[in-house]
């Protein structure tokens, strides 16, 4: 199955942007336009996503993307990576050598960290809602945990569509005869040969806050910043600042674009 996405055929080298679990390829389009000045700039809604199904069977997020880079005749790519998203650019630089350039891991998600009394009572009450057949509730509790205070009411309601469309495809897909089977990738950070970027934001529910400290002190090399003003999703909470610092570190240029 190839991945539903975007290329949107701007000039330069590949840049793919994976979206965050609560969201869809739709979450980067604010970044699209100025990128493709300067990149060739793909983006995937992952299984389950956007427009992509989730059919029933095992199978690996990092597989599907590796699937994607051949179909588009892509041998590598800087991969820029939202929360899950980065999760599963992490999962494809360790399973699938050489296909990513850089990496560029914003409030990345990561297996293996306790998690938190806030992220537990999260998971709680998300389940809750579900198993109530309240899913506008859940959709609700996902977009006020999730955005950050410099969220605006149309970034608000888009990550609401994002989100209510992903509730839809695997609720379905995990009530049929055959659900759908994620097989669990582990990665070894310390192993990674990546020039990676991580960036937490100091709004991030604590628990995503130490995802990106570990996978910053875990990665060799790796540089970890720190947006203040941030939550979880800063591409959606102020883009133009996301957009300046993404400039930065894949035209490895500082003194343009500074954020």
């Amino acid at each position: 199955m190839i991945l539903s996405h975007d290329d949107d055929d701007g000039t330069g080298p590949a840049v793919l942007l994976l979206h965050a679990g609560v969201a869809d390829r739709r979450m980067w389009e604010p970044l699209v336009a100025p990128l493709r000045h300067a990149f060739r700039v793909v983006r995937a809604d992952l299984r389950g996503f956007g427009d992509t199904p989730l059919p029933g069977g095992e199978y690996a997020d990092a597989d599907d993307v590796a699937a994607l880079l051949d179909h588009l005749g892509l041998d590598d790519a800087a991969v820029v990576g939202a929360s899950f998203g980065g999760r599963v650019a992490l999962e494809l630089a360790a399973t699938h050598p050489g296909r990513v350039r850089e990496l560029v891991l914003l409030c990345p998600s990561v297996r293996g960290l306790e998690p938190t009394d806030a992220l537990r009572a999260f998971d709680v009450e998300e389940d809750r809602l579900l198993s109530a057949g309240d899913v506008e509730g859940a959709v609700r509790l996902n977009v006020a945990t999730w955005l950050g205070p410099d969220a605006d009411v149309p970034a608000r309601e888009a990550l609401a569509a994002m989100q209510r469309r992903a509730f839809e495809v695997q609720l379905e897909a995990d009530a049929g005869d055959d659900p759908p089977r994620a097989r669990r990738l582990d990665v070894d950070l310390a192993a990674l040969r990546v020039p990676t970027v991580v960036v937490s934001g100091g709004q991030d529910m604590d628990h995503l806050r130490a995802c990106a400290a570990h996978v910053a002190a875990e990665v060799p090399g790796a540089e970890h910043v720190v947006l203040g003003w941030a939550g979880h999703l800063p591409a959606l909470e102020r883009p133009d600042a996301v957009r300046a610092l993404l400039l930065d570190v894949l035209r490895d240029d500082p003194a343009v674009h500074a954020p």
